[in-house]
């Protein structure tokens, strides 16, 4: 089955995609997209993994679902297109980006910038129709974005994988603690982190500092 993923990924995941699940869920996609309005646009489903290759990961944040709402979603976890209100999750993100390194808030919620710099935001469905939350889930992208995480921790060495919430700290099972650093959290929405379970949690200096110990270019978040 073609899949229009980058390269880097494709030698990794070719099996996943011979996989009867996946003709599934490549099937349920081409379906929900003719007959709704769906989100990312097809041409980003994939956008995590054509902005961040395999070679480069050095941190995995992991989502759920992408934004349901107009032109929001851009196929990265938290992240919106330019020009986009910021999510309140992702204000929390940038307010805490903003305590822990002394940096000012950007203008634009557009997270490709981390992407670039080897940084995987990975939701664990990567589509969803227009105003309808969770609408793809259980059709065959956990399965899938599973097997990258697990991918992920089996082939490379100390990748920084940061677990936000209860949904993403679940996946730290398939996650190799002995060659990898995972950080827990609450999860950046209003209500974990006004309940004092996200501020403070000071994960992007935690992680730049693992990365500069390992002599690896910290990210600029």
């Amino acid at each position: 089955m073609q899949v229009n993923i980058h390269p880097s990924w494709k030698a990794v995941l070719s099996q996943e995609f011979e996989k009867p699940y996946f003709e599934h869920l490549i099937n349920f996609v081409k379906a929900e997209y003719k007959s709704h309005v769906c989100y990312p646009k097809g041409s980003q489903i994939f956008n995590a993994f054509d902005h961040c290759h395999f070679d480069d990961v050095k941190v995995v944040i992991i989502g759920q679902d992408p934004y349901h709402g107009p032109n929001q979603a851009n196929g990265l976890c938290f992240s919106v297109n330019d020009g986009i209100p910021f999510p309140p999750s992702l204000q929390n993100i940038f307010k805490e980006i903003e305590t822990e390194l002394n940096q000012p808030q950007p203008k634009t919620g557009n997270l490709e910038r981390w992407a670039d710099q080897g940084v995987l935001l990975l939701n664990a469905t990567l589509t969803v129709r227009q105003g309808e939350a969770g609408s793809h889930q259980k059709q065959g992208w956990e399965t899938f974005t599973d097997a990258v995480i697990q991918k992920v921790s089996a082939e490379k060495d100390k990748v920084v994988f940061l677990l936000w919430g209860g949904f993403a700290q679940k996946k730290g099972t398939m996650i190799d603690d002995s060659k990898h650093l995972i950080l827990n959290s609450g999860h950046p929405s209003p209500l974990s982190a006004n309940r004092g379970f996200w501020f403070g949690n000071n994960h992007f200096l935690k992680a730049n500092e693992y990365l500069k110990s390992l002599g690896k270019k910290e990210i600029e978040w």
